[in-house]
């Protein structure tokens, strides 16, 4: 045998023994390389900062520097579908939100599943809503719902957009109370703001952060969170479960991975998240921004998603909500 037929069958049987390697071998050595963490909005929103703050804890646990991706647009579709493109090796992820379980039913024909196509990884946190209204209309939510049954098309409603947070939460309030108000929607919530201020809107859905500097300057009014109970940040305010009972409602944040992720490197993953999350100190800060820590296990995540997706589903189909 020739020096070059020996010197390739042997660089041949190294190669591969590189596949008989199992996936745990590369597990245990996993993250040798920065990871990218894909956000589907702009930087400097909400969910810019909650996926940057989670990196900077995730790089702290991981060792290897987590990188956020910005990449907007489709309602958090683009990004997604680079997440599900990109390789199976946990260094892509995604921070997903609840606008991946409202996508799927809002969308028809979308060139990915997210069920199918995803590997839940773990939650992260919980972001609550608050009914807000302008100062001039009714103070409590019964009061509320009898001026609008009273008063049928003649309350606007702002939403950030179609199939947007605020416009579904604010068709499950017109379900589950019967109420029939005009929804006019803008483009994000900041716009509807001044015209909810001034009166030419009556009533909207917000994130919580978002809306407390002017609940607490008095320009406008909460009627009600959309948590189960109430919340420190607002102890003064019910929650609107208290009198439509059922309605619960919150954005979310977790981390998926492509399909066929590894189930090491998700355990990993699934480990440091909620070891993080039972950090008093990340806790405090999760506070800070006016949610609150969901922790869980990769399967529990799934159970969640799966249920999630089914409910909005049925919001979006009953009152025939369609994309831009």
């Amino acid at each position: 045998m020739n020096v070059h037929r020996r010197q390739f069958l042997q660089r041949a049987a190294a190669a591969a023994s590189l596949f008989a390697v199992p996936h745990v071998a590369f597990a245990q050595s996993y993250p040798t390389k920065p990871v990218h963490l894909i956000v589907g909005f702009p930087a400097g929103g909400p969910a810019d900062i909650g996926a940057r703050v989670t990196a900077e804890w995730l790089s702290q646990r991981l060792g290897q520097q987590v990188i956020v991706e910005n990449r907007p647009g489709a309602a958090t579709n683009i990004a997604t579908e680079a997440m599900i493109r990109a390789p199976a090796d946990g260094y892509t992820l995604l921070f997903s939100m609840v606008s991946n379980a409202i996508n799927a039913t809002l969308y028809d024909k979308m060139n990915f599943n997210f069920i199918r196509d995803t590997a839940p990884v773990g939650t992260l946190m919980r972001t609550p809503g608050v009914m807000l209204v302008n100062p001039a209309m009714p103070a409590t939510i019964p009061d509320f719902i009898a001026y609008a049954k009273a008063n049928p098309g003649k309350i606007n409603m702002s939403s950030a957009g179609p199939g947007t947070v605020p416009h579904i939460y604010g068709e499950l309030f017109k379900i589950m109370t019967g109420t029939d108000m005009v929804m006019v929607h803008y483009r994000g919530a900041g716009p509807a703001m001044p015209d909810l201020i001034s009166g030419r809107i009556q009533v909207m859905f917000d994130s919580v952060p978002s809306a407390i500097q002017q609940v607490r300057s008095g320009k406008l009014r909460p009627l009600g969170v959309t948590t189960a109970t109430r919340l420190d940040v607002m102890p003064d305010v019910p929650a609107i479960n208290e009198f439509v009972p059922g309605y619960v409602a919150s954005n979310w944040y977790g981390i998926v991975a492509p399909k066929d992720t590894p189930a090491e490197i998700v355990a990993r993953l699934n480990k440091e998240i909620n070891a993080i999350l039972a950090d008093p100190a990340v806790r405090a800060r999760i506070a800070d921004l006016g949610a609150s820590p969901f922790a869980g296990s990769a399967a529990d995540f799934a159970k969640f998603i799966a249920e999630d997706t089914e409910r909005w589903g049925k919001v979006i189909r009953e009152a025939n909500i369609k994309p831009e």
